[in-house]
């Protein structure tokens, strides 16, 4: 069994081939880790070519959801993506908090930073910034966050409850998250359980669902909202890699599951309301006490 420490560094570093990928490659796979199938090309990601924000050389192919279409961003909202990659949910956030907000991507894959850094230098975003570090330990002050993001990345997290510690701690009171995630109804088989390649796809270092949702009650978060929900099929040709031929029917035929879940929860507190300041010209400059135009 691998230790905490192994863990991160295998994900970091098929993550880190994952950046030379192209993104077929990565789509039809488990969350870009390999085992191509012929049997599907989008086994995890949704679509987000349809979102405003959307930019094509972000996207690639990664994810498990579309947190930002259910996260609720406001015009100058501060936005932290945990995870973020090669850029697409940032871009996607910055789409919507403008440019009056600010965005940040957390990621520990060099290589993924560095495209997201190109990306946006590309896209001329000024208030789009990526930072190196580990989601367990985030980069980012207390209380600075109005929003977080993340797409298919916390089930990559050995220890999931620092992360949810973490957010709740970066977070202003009254600010919200918005993560897609894959978690699991009924267990997996060992053999795909125990799987280094799987754990580096999304499937095996995910959780109970019902201990993922705990674990956001006991950080202290509330209004929880599983706001997405859909059943994650493995293809064959992928399975076979790691069961036999009965062990795959008896894992179809059971009431196990491997779900995408987005999931919305909220940090105690009141959300501070931004002040809009608005030139009043003329108006403003002839505006006398009481009269109503101030």
């Amino acid at each position: 069994m691998k230790t905490d420490q192994e863990k991160k560094l295998l994900v970091k570093e098929k993550y880190s081939e994952i950046a030379l990928q192209n993104k077929a490659d990565n789509m039809a796979s488990c969350c870009g880790a390999g085992g191509c199938s012929t049997e599907v090309y989008n086994i995890m990601t949704d679509d987000y070519s349809e979102l405003k924000g959307y930019t094509e050389s972000a996207d690639l192919g990664l994810g498990c959801g579309l947190p930002t279409q259910f996260a609720n961003i406001q015009n100058g909202d501060t936005v932290i993506d945990l995870g973020s990659g090669a850029g697409n949910d940032c871009f996607v956030a910055r789409h919507e908090t403008g440019s009056e907000g600010k965005v940040i991507g957390i990621d520990f894959s060099e290589p993924m930073l560095a495209k997201a850094r190109e990306n946006a230098d590309k896209l001329g975003f000024n208030n789009v910034e990526f930072r190196y570090g580990d989601i367990e330990e985030i980069p980012v002050a207390n209380n600075v966050a109005d929003v977080v993001v993340s797409n298919c990345v916390l089930n990559l997290v050995p220890n999931k409850e620092n992360v949810v510690s973490e957010i709740y701690r970066v977070l202003k009171p009254g600010g919200h998250f918005s993560i897609s995630d894959i978690v699991l109804v009924g267990e997996l088989p060992p053999k795909i359980k125990n799987t280094a390649e799987m754990y580096a796809g999304c499937v095996s270092g995910a959780i109970q669902k019902t201990d993922y949702l705990n674990q956001i009650h006991k950080a202290g978060f509330q209004n929880i909202q599983v706001q997405k929900e859909k059943e994650i099929i493995i293809p064959d040709d992928i399975l076979s890699q790691y069961l036999s031929t009965e062990e795959i029917a008896q894992f179809k035929a059971s009431n196990n599951s491997i779900t995408s879940v987005t999931v919305f929860a909220q940090k105690p507190g009141i959300k501070k309301q931004k002040i809009q300041l608005v030139n009043l010209g003329e108006a403003g400059a002839n505006c006398e006490p009481g009269s109503g135009c101030c």
